[in-house]
């Protein structure tokens, strides 16, 4: 019996592989304009930590061949391939603190964090 396209099932939409907060967008767009103009942020994941991985966020003049190419909220990120399985769904923001500011990530993936934060594991 072959299928014919009136029985195959719609696929379903994937998630977007990374979103950015407005906060985020709006730092990136500040260190793009001053000391990193010209250059991008890559994201990827690497062995490190208690729990396996960490995030690790990198400044580079051009894009790899195959760095998957994000743009959100008219602001472009690179994302590592291999890192691309382990962040879909992730949104990518900026936290001010009293005292530290970075970017976090809240990933749909982790299954759970180490002590200190540092790292993480899926």
């Amino acid at each position: 019996m072959s299928i014919t396209t009136e029985t195959k099932r719609p696929r379903r939409a994937l998630p977007p592989l990374m979103q950015l907060t407005d906060a985020a967008a709006e730092r990136l767009r500040a260190l793009y304009a001053a000391g990193e103009a010209g250059r991008l942020l890559r994201i990827g994941v690497k062995t490190k930590g208690c729990s396996g991985l960490s995030y690790d966020l990198s400044w580079v003049d051009a894009a790899e061949p195959t760095d998957e190419r994000v743009t959100d909220k008219e602001v472009t990120v690179l994302v590592d391939r291999k890192a691309s399985l382990f962040l879909i769904g992730t949104t990518m923001d900026y936290e001010q603190k009293a005292m530290s500011a970075g970017f976090t990530f809240t990933n749909p993936n982790e299954k759970g964090r180490c002590g200190c934060g540092e790292s993480f594991h899926v």
